[in-house]
């Protein structure tokens, strides 16, 4: 049995292109993405979903794999396949954000473990909410979303075709405000509440002098802390669900489908 060398070439287009793109986006994408996960599985797992939805994407156009524009096609796939991931990894930096913005104004913070994602010590209130955070976005079926919305990708934006207009970039960067605007609602009630609390101790210490609030004020600021957090934890999936809204859409904006 014989094979011309063209066919050759299509074949090896037509996984080894979306292999780039899939595997780039599963580097950065959220819960897989993560540092704790073996690049031997991300690797393996790029694999499996480029045979899976090979048959399913257009017949790449480019086949000349041999030549200077193949850099270009590369770095092309990778851009599109990281900024897909980074909107799911945006999502999770949200609520770590939160949490480490009420870790601090709690007492919390100087309560630090490693953080599996980054490899980067935060505080626990911040592990905690990525924690939930990770365990939503699969439960919302996060990673199936991902891998369609990268099958669609291909249909938009197929391989070796125009390159993204600048205000895809500005999108990203512009969604960065949704992520401090979405932490601080997420942390505004119990930041209230805590500032109600040290407005409390700071009358007390102006009445009564002889009276040692540091020692008495900080622990029942880190008790009261954790009474607030889990008043308010019935907020987390409200917001949730509408950051995971503002993901969705932003990904469909940077693939051109629809909502």
């Amino acid at each position: 049995m014989e094979f011309l060398f063209s066919d050759i070439m299509q074949g090896l287009s037509d996984y080894l292109i979306p292999f780039i793109r899939i595997s780039s986006m599963i580097m950065v994408m959220a819960g897989l993405g993560a540092q704790s996960v073996s690049k031997r599985i991300k690797i393996c797992l790029s694999m499996v979903v480029t045979l899976a939805v090979a048959p399913a994407i257009p017949q790449s156009q480019f086949t000349d794999l041999f030549s200077f524009q193949m850099i270009l096609v590369v770095i092309q796939e990778m851009i599109v396949g990281v900024a897909i991931g980074f909107a799911s990894l945006l999502l999770l930096n949200t609520f770590i954000l939160a949490g480490q913005v009420l870790a601090m104004q709690t007492g919390l913070g100087f309560a630090s473990v490693v953080d599996p994602s980054n490899g980067l010590s935060v505080p626990a209130v911040g592990q905690f909410y990525l924690i939930l955070a990770t365990l939503l976005f699969f439960v919302f079926n996060g990673h199936l979303m991902m891998i369609q919305m990268i099958v669609f990708s291909f249909q938009s934006w197929p391989i070796g075709g125009d390159w993204w207009h600048v205000d895809n970039y500005y999108d990203i960067a512009n969604w960065g405000s949704w992520l401090f605007a979405t932490a601080l609602s997420l942390s505004l009630a119990p930041l209230t509440a805590m500032l109600v609390i040290n407005l409390a101790f700071g009358i007390m210490t102006r009445a009564a002098p002889q009276m040692n609030i540091f020692s008495v004020g900080f622990a029942f600021t880190l008790v009261a802390g954790l009474m607030i957090i889990w008043a308010t934890l019935g907020n987390f999936t409200m917001q949730y669900e509408f950051q995971w809204l503002k993901m969705t859409e932003l990904m469909c904006n940077l693939i051109g489908c629809t909502v």
